[in-house]
């Protein structure tokens, strides 16, 4: 009987299988998340054991620079949506869009080259006017000039190229271009890079299951990038270093100093980050009345002078070559004020060696500078590893003994402390010999 009923029904069920799996699939949306099938987006990226099976080995090589090359993760584990940070993306309001509403692409397929075909965006920020500007206009507006977005270093490899500024970027060589892109820029990104997926630097791929974090992680996010000078400092990494005391005493994290118009931009065009206008001063925080030390230097140095412990410098790039050829190493050097215009209260400030070389392009077909005095090659800087007592504050007797340079016998002591032309590199010194200290410091100090 059964076997006459079903040679009965055969050609129908025949006939409804197939409608039942096509429509059956098509009615699944973003929001099933627990029948979800390989035929959308998100069935496949929940799903492990089939990111395993489908996925494509990286073929591009790994990020790198001043933090060294990045941690590897699989490309399966760079892609899987689950755990906490997945269920807080379901319930959020970004989940209120389609896959496709970002990445583009096409929906409702099991087959993972025509999902990713068309202009299908990996990383939907890259178009971030486009893609978050609809709610997140206010900060889409201003984010073009932000030095997260990339300003700050065009405008130094530019005008060393004998160019005007980062608005002539396009007119260098190709070759110099594809370089920058690949071996400078893997610390610049655009909204997901800090919100979504980790950085280039810190390996790439979701960091906490889709969810969009409002908050970035320092350790995480923040240090991924700015490890080498930034992170490495505030930790206290570097051998006979503390840990920032802006950490140890009051658990600060990066964005308890640094928000807004500095991370974001403000819409108008700054060559470096001490232009922007909200950055965070000392004395936001720090009243520097009934201090005999600080009323006889405030207008003398920067408080980083006193309160900074050796940092991190290294220098002489050659790009995509042999890299650092001035390996990193702890300094400490105070020079005549770089950014005067900027920074107009302070004649003197700490300073750090940067990368800069007359052939750090050479691999890329560009055997020297044109300018490269456009800039001096130590730049104005405000280490992160704040201590109250240093080796320059902590002393037993005058405060002038430890930073004030004496001879003693032929030796010039704390010499060391300060960048003198004999310093310098041969090749630095038309660069940077306007900001060295030789005449500049009382006559009595060098005799």
């Amino acid at each position: 009987m059964n076997t006459i009923i079903f040679s009965k029904l055969k050609p129908l069920f025949i006939f409804l299988f197939p409608a039942l799996l096509i429509f059956g699939c098509a009615k699944v949306t973003n929001k099933d998340k627990d029948t979800l099938p390989y035929g959308t987006c998100e069935g496949c990226h929940t799903d492990y054991d089939h990111l395993q099976l489908v996925y494509s080995p990286d073929t591009a090589a790994p990020a790198g620079g001043c933090g060294g090359t990045a941690p590897h993760f699989e490309p399966y584990d760079r892609v899987i949506m689950e755990g906490g940070g997945y269920e807080a993306f379901k319930s959020s309001t970004h989940d209120l869009l389609k896959c496709t509403d970002c990445h583009n692409g096409v929906d409702k397929t099991s087959d993972k080259d025509l999902a990713h075909s068309g202009d299908f965006l990996r990383h939907p920020s890259e178009q971030y006017v486009e893609k978050c500007g609809d709610c997140h206009d206010d900060i889409v507006g201003d984010f073009s000039t932000s030095l997260h977005h990339g300003t700050g270093q065009k405008r130094k490899v530019t005008m060393r190229s004998g160019l005007s500024g980062p608005e002539d970027f396009s007119q260098l060589p190709q070759h110099q271009i594809e370089g920058y892109n690949a071996n400078c820029a893997t610390c610049h990104g655009t909204c997901g890079n800090c919100h979504v997926v980790r950085p280039p630097l810190a390996g790439g791929g979701l960091v906490d299951g889709h969810n969009f974090i409002k908050s970035p992680s320092m350790l995480n996010t923040c240090i991924k990038c700015h490890s080498s000078r930034g992170g490495h400092a505030y930790l206290g990494l570097a051998s006979g270093t503390e840990p920032d005391v802006h950490l140890t005493e009051a658990g600060y994290h990066c964005i308890d100093c640094h928000t807004g118009t500095e991370l974001h931009g403000n819409g108008m065009p700054v060559d470096h980050r001490y232009e922007y206008s909200d950055l965070p001063e000392c004395d936001d925080c720090h009243d520097r009345a009934d201090n005999m030390y600080h009323d006889m230097h405030y207008n003398d140095f920067n408080c980083h002078v006193c309160h900074s412990q050796d940092y991190n410098n290294c220098g002489e790039c050659h790009v995509h070559g042999d890299g650092a050829r001035i390996p990193s190493y702890q300094d400490f050097k105070i020079a005549l004020n770089p950014i005067p215009e900027t920074k107009p209260g302070y004649k003197m400030t700490l300073v750090r060696r940067t990368l800069a070389a007359p052939d750090n392009w050479e691999v890329y077909g560009v055997d020297e500078y044109a300018s490269l005095e456009a800039f001096p090659t130590y730049n104005y800087t405000t280490p992160h590893n704040i201590l109250r007592w240093t080796s320059r504050t902590q002393t037993d007797g005058a405060c002038y003994v430890n930073c004030h340079i004496r001879n003693e016998g032929g030796d010039l002591i704390n010499k060391e402390l300060y960048l003198f032309m004999d310093d310098l590199l041969e090749w630095e010194a038309e660069a940077t010999g306007k900001i060295t200290v030789d005449n500049a410091l009382p006559a009595i100090w060098t005799k």
